[in-house]
């Protein structure tokens, strides 16, 4: 048997760019987790050709940030709730005219690194064929540092993809959105993600038997 350290891409960005938690963060996340949860299931029904309604989805919205909040323990006021509420709705109004609709989420890939360790990457949205999104639901432009090595690292997971950050910022009204292409990864920036991605592993990540992984694999290997 092969025992590798495994990670997850998330697991790799909080390391490499660390801070605390706020309540104003568990909220954004709580807000970020309603729409990442529904617009996921928006485009897969979309995909399946059962043409969801906004109504259905804003109500599929309402009850996961409404569980999150509990689950984090944090209280809004009625009008800070249905202010949440109209920055979620309109991100899904947006989405719904955008190219990513009816996308669905591929499975997650595995960067297995000198064959010591192993990264979990699942980008939001792919095409199947050369493309995929990551989605964030705020604006993102310039790209910050973390989600930059987001994006590099979902790279690495699919060579030859074409990678797109999808913004659609809810703080903004009405809510505008952005698709931008990421050029491929150069030679010298492959090797410090992975680089980084290896030493995150070996120092966080959890053992599995690398046989019993029944993920696809994309395999690296590295002078550390």
């Amino acid at each position: 048997m092969t025992i590798v350290k495994t990670v997850a891409v998330h697991e790799v960005v909080q390391a490499a760019y660390p801070r605390p938690v706020t309540e104003r963060d568990e909220i954004g996340m709580a807000v970020g987790k309603a729409i990442d949860e529904t617009l996921s299931r928006y485009s897969h029904e979309f995909s399946q050709s059962r043409r969801p309604t906004l109504t259905s989805m804003s109500r599929l919205a309402t009850e996961i940030l409404d569980r999150e909040l509990a689950d984090a323990d944090v209280q809004l006021t009625p009008k800070d709730r249905e202010q949440q509420l109209s920055e979620v709705f309109g991100v899904l109004q947006a989405f719904r005219r955008s190219e990513v609709m009816g996308l669905s989420r591929p499975r997650s890939r595995v960067i297995l690194i000198n064959e010591r360790v192993g990264v979990y990457a699942q980008p939001d949205y792919w095409d199947g064929r050369d493309r995929f999104y990551e989605m964030k639901s705020y604006h993102a432009n310039p790209t910050p540092p973390d989600v930059r090595l987001q994006l590099r690292l979902f790279q690495c997971a699919f060579p030859g993809f074409r990678a797109f950050l999808a913004c659609f910022d809810r703080h903004a009204t009405p809510v505008t959105s952005t698709i931008e292409s990421f050029p491929p990864l150069e030679r010298e920036v492959l090797k410090e993600v992975l680089t980084l991605a290896y030493r995150t592993g070996l120092e966080k990540g959890t053992e599995k038997v690398l046989e019993y992984v029944d993920n696809p694999i994309v395999r690296y290997a590295i002078s550390p």
